[in-house]
């Protein structure tokens, strides 16, 4: 099984397979509110059986090589993860994302994952350029793409609609030269 360490806090990050639906579902109980503050991800996942149907369609994305997703343990406990949500391999493009339970902020988790996940995705997979879409209003997580040294590429305006709001999706980017040197 594969198990990265994410320094030397307790932090793991690790394939979240679809057997791990019920542990994965207990994770979005508890962050339920604060992860779908901005994102889809938490209201897909609202009973056991659409929280295993998720993570189905993840394994299902590794099977086919446009897609995987990974869980943040910390201390055992699975709270946050980071996902390739898609992947184009011959075009040499990928989108990833995160999410994180309250009781993980802070502590540097997400940052450590997403540069494990983008090192991946270019140094191994050969992707060319990997791009972070977030809402506007959604701070931390531009703080996590500028972290990991992205550039805004631009915003798309009133681009999708979360639990009946517009909102502005800003697109950030890192190439693989950007990212090898």
């Amino acid at each position: 099984m594969f198990v990265r360490a994410l320094g030397t806090d307790g932090a793991e990050l690790r394939p979240l397979e679809p057997w791990r639906a019920e542990e994965f579902f207990a994770h979005m109980e508890r962050g339920r509110d604060f992860i779908g503050q901005h994102i889809r991800f938490a209201d897909a996942a609202k009973d056991l059986e659409s929280a295993r149907t998720l993570l189905q369609s993840y394994a299902d994305k590794v099977a086919a090589d446009t897609g995987a997703i990974f869980g943040i343990w910390l201390d055992g406990l699975l709270v946050g993860g980071v996902l390739v949500r898609t992947m184009d391999v011959p075009q040499g493009r990928a989108e990833i994302g995160c999410w994180l339970e309250p009781a993980a902020v802070g502590k540097g988790l997400v940052t450590r994952a997403a540069r494990l996940l983008v090192d991946h995705v270019i140094r191994e997979r050969g992707v060319h350029r990997v791009e972070w879409l977030v809402s506007s209003e959604n701070a931390p997580s531009i703080a996590v793409a500028r972290r990991l040294g992205m550039t805004k590429d631009g915003v798309l305006r009133s681009y999708s609609v979360h639990r009946g709001v517009r909102q502005d999706v800003e697109v950030w980017s890192v190439l693989a030269p950007e990212w090898e040197s």
